[in-house]
C-alpha cells in the first residue's frame, strides 16, 4: 500500500498542523499513530504522545468499523502552545454514538475512552460527512468534568 507523505501546513486559523489522507481500514491506525507522534514530538509536546496516539487509534477504528468510506483524513493541529486538536474526517454522515459497554464486551468503549483523556471532544457535521475531534493538552483528564457533558446539534460535546 502506497501512502502519501504527510503535509505540514498552516490551517485556516493560522495554527500549524500535520495532515494525511489514509485508507479507511484498521491497519491505517499505525500510520495515523506515527503522524500524531511525529507532530507532537516536532512541537516538543512529547508528554502528549501517549494520549494523542490513543485518540487517533480510536477515531480510526471507529471510522473503519462504522463507515463505508474509502479514505479518512487525519489532522493534528496545534491550537495553543500546549493544546492540540486531533481530528479524523470521513465522508459518512452517520454520527458516532457513545455507548456504555458491558463488562465483558470487547467493543463500545472507544468514544468514552477518548472523552476520558481529552479536554473536549466533538463531531462537526457537513453535507458530505463528518469530523470527529478531540482536544488534548497538559492535564487533559483532570480538566474535564463529566457533569458538564452536553448534547449539541452535532452530537455529544464535552466542555
Amino acid at each position: 500500500m502506497s501512502l502519501v507523505k504527510p503535509v505540514v501546513q498552516s490551517s485556516a486559523t493560522g495554527c500549524p498542523s500535520y495532515t494525511e489522507t489514509l485508507p479507511c481500514h484498521a491497519v491505517s491506525a499505525a500510520r495515523a499513530r506515527r503522524l500524531v507522534a511525529a507532530a507532537l514530538t516536532a512541537w516538543r509536546l512529547d508528554n502528549l504522545v501517549d494520549t494523542g496516539v490513543l485518540v487517533v487509534t480510536e477515531f480510526i477504528a471507529n471510522s473503519a468499523q462504522h463507515t463505508p468510506c474509502r479514505f479518512v483524513r487525519v489532522t493534528v493541529t496545534r491550537s495553543t502552545s500546549d493544546t492540540v486538536r486531533i481530528a479524523v474526517t470521513d465522508k459518512s454522515t452517520e454520527l458516532p454514538v457513545r455507548r456504555c459497554a458491558g463488562g465483558l464486551e470487547e467493543q463500545g468503549r472507544d468514544l468514552a475512552l477518548v472523552a476520558a483523556v481529552s479536554q473536549e471532544t466533538g463531531t462537526d457535521t457537513f453535507r458530505w460527512g463528518k469530523r470527529q475531534w478531540a482536544q488534548i493538552g497538559a492535564n487533559a483528564a483532570s480538566r474535564r468534568d463529566p457533569a458538564q457533558e452536553q448534547e449539541t446539534a452535532h452530537g455529544v460535546r464535552l466542555r
